[in-house]
């Protein structure tokens, strides 16, 4: 169709860039009825992921920047030059309307493609504080939007969108589903345990020691330790798989959530009313104890640092939540009114504003 708007979604490397571009890309492509496609890289999750979302991806050079061998940054900007005509190219063959972009090694490429096309362009930074690509883009004259306020990037603060039906089960599909899959008893309270896309070694470290204890205490653990870590010992009432792909269903079927605490897992934890304890990723500058900050400081959540957690720290947190069905309760009462609303559907909006408005000029 002729007038059938088109958007390229940029956000790629990993998760926590991918998901929130795609939550933003099913709104545009499923309500909206625009035409959406991905650039990405060869080396990130979205070859995996896009694909199997719906979207056509496109791929480019990524452009990492190395902070720790500065002597290749001389080869950056031919690096840049070349990604960025690969992505002028992308553009132009999706005849793209506008571009959205959520960081991430494909994300200055995008920004600098669509500012030299003259295409609209969008950056969210969903992350406590901005990185360089998405600061870039703004420069460039990008709309930004930020999670949360002061992340370092100018912009209106407007959250993290989602996927839709993200904590939506009404019928209970979704929790069969994954009771069935992952042979878990329906009876018994379930743990989320997780890493992310490639585990976290210090998280499944202290559940070895810990399963034992909270499977005796009547629960059962349900727990991603990544695909580059060697597969946990079977136990009873222990299910260890190495990456979560129905993360809906999971969500279904967890009561409580142990887990690192980036920006896309905190706000999907929260819009599926989970109660978390967050165990943040000790290196880079802070960031991931910022994202669930609001959270624990609302009381629908809990923080522990990375070197306190230990087997026994581990048991004593879920036990307190678990444990207290009064506690619980109140945790995910907090969770309601933690700002985790319909995102997605008010970026899509405005996306397709912006866009139908430069097509009639």
């Amino acid at each position: 169709m002729a007038d059938q708007l088109s958007v390229v979604v940029a956000g790629g490397g990993t998760a926590g860039h991918i998901e929130p571009a795609l939550a933003v890309g099913e709104v545009l492509r499923d309500e909206f009825g625009v035409t959406v496609c991905a650039l990405g890289t060869d080396k990130g999750l979205e070859t995996a992921i896009v694909p199997a979302r719906g979207f056509e991806l496109h791929l480019v050079d990524p452009v990492p920047i190395p902070r720790k061998k500065p002597w290749l940054l001389p080869g950056v900007p031919l690096k840049l030059a070349n990604s960025v005509r690969q992505t002028r190219r992308a553009l132009q063959r999706s005849n793209a309307d506008a571009v959205f972009g959520t960081g991430g090694y494909v994300a200055a490429s995008a920004y600098l493609a669509a500012r030299s096309l003259g295409i609209p362009f969008f950056v969210l930074e969903t992350n406590a504080l901005a990185g360089m690509a998405n600061k870039l883009g703004v420069r460039l004259g990008g709309t930004g939007f930020n999670a949360v306020a002061n992340s370092g990037m100018a912009g209106e603060v407007v959250g993290i969108p989602v996927r839709p039906g993200v904590g939506d089960d009404p019928e209970g599909k979704k929790a069969d589903h994954g009771y069935n899959m992952w042979d878990l008893d329906p009876a018994r309270p379930t743990i989320l345990v997780t890493g992310g896309s490639q585990g976290a070694a210090s998280i499944n470290a202290a559940l070895e020691g810990a399963v034992d204890k909270l499977t005796a205490r009547g629960w059962q653990v349900l727990h991603a330790y990544g695909r580059k870590n060697d597969a946990p010992q079977p136990r009873e009432h222990y299910t260890a798989v190495p990456y979560i792909d129905e993360m809906e269903a999971a969500y279904a079927v967890a009561d409580i959530v142990v887990c690192r605490s980036g920006a896309m897992t905190v706000a999907e934890n929260a819009a599926a009313g989970l109660s978390a304890i967050y165990v943040p990723l000790p290196h880079g500058n802070g960031e991931q104890g910022l994202n669930s900050a609001h959270l624990v400081d609302a009381g629908a959540a809990v923080r522990i640092e990375d070197t306190e957690l230990t087997p026994d720290r581990l048991v004593q947190e879920v036990d307190a939540i678990l444990g207290n069905p009064n506690r619980h309760a109140a945790m995910r009462a907090a969770l309601k009114n933690s700002g985790a609303g319909d995102v997605a559907r008010e970026l899509a909006q405005r996306i397709v504003r912006t866009a139908r408005s430069a097509r009639s000029r």
